[in-house]
């Protein structure tokens, strides 16, 4: 989207009005009729695992980019990696009044976007030597749903 677009084009095909996009906000009811799931630069990667995996992820992955930590940019980079079809980012840097730098908004649920970065997630901590980080890995190779949703209550 370029800074003078008023609209993002979401992977359902709609076009929004990025102000659409409320800060905390973790779906968008789209007039296609589906609910989106929505992430933006604002959302901390403990909306969706414990810090102490955030701590771990931050300790072993080291950005390759500006950022100093890793953060939720670069797990929504390895979402829109894996599946570039199915989710649609904008940088609104320059668009001023929404509250965020960068959004993102999937074709699919906010409960499905979260089951992918913790396997993604999952993958990245797989890199760790940290006793936690394996047993994380451990854990969650057997229960990820499970996970989800013990941590979305």
């Amino acid at each position: 989207m370029s800074p003078r677009s008023s609209r993002i084009e979401l992977p359902c095909g709609q076009r929004v009005d990025p102000h659409r996009f409320d800060l905390g906000a973790a779906e968008y009811a789209c007039p296609c009729g589906d609910a989106h799931a929505v992430v933006t630069d604002a959302d901390s990667l403990d909306r969706f695992v414990p810090p102490e995996v955030v701590n771990a992820l931050r300790a072993t992955v080291e950005p390759a980019d500006e950022l100093e930590n890793f953060a939720t940019p670069h797990v929504l980079a390895m979402v829109q990696e894996e599946s570039p079809d199915r989710i649609a980012s904008a940088d609104l840097a320059d668009a001023g009044q929404v509250g965020y730098a960068r959004l993102w908004v999937a074709d699919f649920s906010d409960r499905r976007l979260h089951e992918v970065l913790v396997e993604l997630m999952d993958h990245a901590l797989s890199h760790a030597d940290d006793e936690a980080a394996d047993r994380f890995e451990r854990q969650l190779a057997t229960f990820a749903a499970a996970f989800v949703d013990a941590y979305r209550d």
